[in-house]
């Protein structure tokens, strides 16, 4: 048995996790420069999709979900009701970051 697969699906699986992080810097840098304004889950979307084709609406829509979705698995955002908040840790070093 192996651990990792190898091959084309070594490239997809690092590709796929790249698209994943850039989805999430996106949405945490998104939701972080709006601080202390805070954004419904559909408010969200609808801005992180401006400007897609409506070919790959389904897709981005997707990613941004799992995006929020990971974000709060790790403790970066809450989702309170329908609104995504940034977790103070995350706006503490959003702030040491750009200071």
């Amino acid at each position: 048995m192996r651990n990792k697969p190898s091959g084309a699906d070594d490239e997809r699986a690092a590709s796929t996790a790249d698209e994943d992080a850039r989805d999430q810097a996106a949405v945490l840098r998104h939701v972080l420069d709006l601080h202390p304004e805070t954004l419904t889950l559909d408010e969200l979307m609808r801005e992180m999709l401006i400007g897609v084709s409506s070919s790959q609406f389904a897709a981005e829509d997707d990613a941004t979900r799992r995006a929020v979705r990971d974000l709060a698995a790790v403790g970066l955002l809450h989702e309170e009701g329908s609104r995504v908040i940034p977790t103070r840790a995350a706006v503490v070093f959003h702030n040491l970051y750009e200071a």
